[in-house]
């Protein structure tokens, strides 16, 4: 921990900000990793393009050399980051443990319990959503910048489609942070229900963890099939745009065709980690209210 421990912890809010402060160059340091990684990513998809053209024009081994280079650096930066962000993170989620214990130690066992869980999903979230935003993020602006280096009416299409991502997200905003709070509601009360041992009280208990758990999973399915469809117009449209570029070679239509798909899966990545940082504000509301706000 830089700086060590605070002794007031109880007194701070338990969030992200609260491990930025006591962690920050830790985190940082994952994040320089995560952007190496993404870089690299990000760029292999114009290498092959490039190696395609090459080897047609009888390039040779050397051809892909350029190739092969970004894909051991992707390599090191993989299995490095990796290895790292296990003990980072994993000391962060025993530090957010202890807060929660100093700031909700007077809660009944039923609360603490599932507000310990949640509370490691802040950990979740910097270890595993950050860093898929942040490959999405480079991911998006390579593929952006390349395909509007091809041609304008690609870039453009690109553009619209990311408009269209955060307006959707906006209109299903509200109904996400309900449907968590909600969830996370019935999930404080199940060592109370199990500590009454009554099969009829845990089967419908059970019965209310489902119907949230359904409600969810309809939210998502409704937001991801209408953002695919939009992605799936962007696709077909860059099609019928790359063919009309004049002069085009394979290796230029690979790029393209592969740059277009790498944008659409890393919209994806876009409201996954929305939707994840909308559960964590509910959590982050949940875990600082004191007991005389929860009573």
């Amino acid at each position: 921990m830089e700086g060590g421990t605070k002794p007031d912890l109880i007194e701070q809010e338990i969030g992200i900000r609260l491990l930025w402060a006591n962690y920050r160059c830790r985190i940082a340091f994952t994040w320089i990793l995560v952007l190496g990684e993404s870089a690299a990513i990000a760029l292999i998809p114009l290498f092959i393009g490039k190696a395609i053209d090459r080897l047609l024009d009888g390039g040779g081994i050397a051809a892909v050399t350029p190739l092969a280079s970004v894909l051991i650096l992707l390599t090191f930066f993989s299995v490095f980051r990796r290895a790292f962000d296990t003990r980072a993170y994993g000391t962060m989620r025993v530090f957010l443990g202890r807060c929660v214990v100093e700031r909700n130690g007077d809660q009944p066992v039923s609360k603490l319990n599932a507000r310990l869980d949640m509370a490691r999903e802040f950990g979740d979230f910097l270890e595993e959503h950050v860093p898929q935003l942040m490959t999405a993020s480079v991911q998006l602006l390579v593929s952006f910048s390349i395909l509007l280096s091809f041609d304008i009416a690609l870039g453009a299409s690109a553009g619209c489609l990311l408009v269209l991502i955060a307006i959707i997200y906006a209109c299903f905003h509200p109904a996400i942070f309900r449907a968590n709070r909600d969830l996370n509601e019935q999930r404080e009360d199940q060592v109370n229900v199990l500590e009454q041992r009554a099969i009829p009280r845990v089967i419908d208990h059970l019965a209310f963890l489902r119907r949230f758990e359904v409600r969810m999973s309809d939210i998502d399915a409704a937001l991801y099939g209408i953002v695919f469809l939009f992605m799936s117009a962007f696709i077909l449209v860059n099609l019928v745009l790359a063919a009309r570029i004049d002069a085009i070679t394979a290796g230029t239509i690979f790029a393209v065709v592969t740059y277009s798909w790498e944008f659409v899966e890393s919209g994806f990545a876009l409201p996954v980690t929305l939707q994840q940082w909308t559960r964590l504000e509910e959590i982050r509301t949940r875990l600082n209210k004191t007991a005389e706000a929860d009573s």
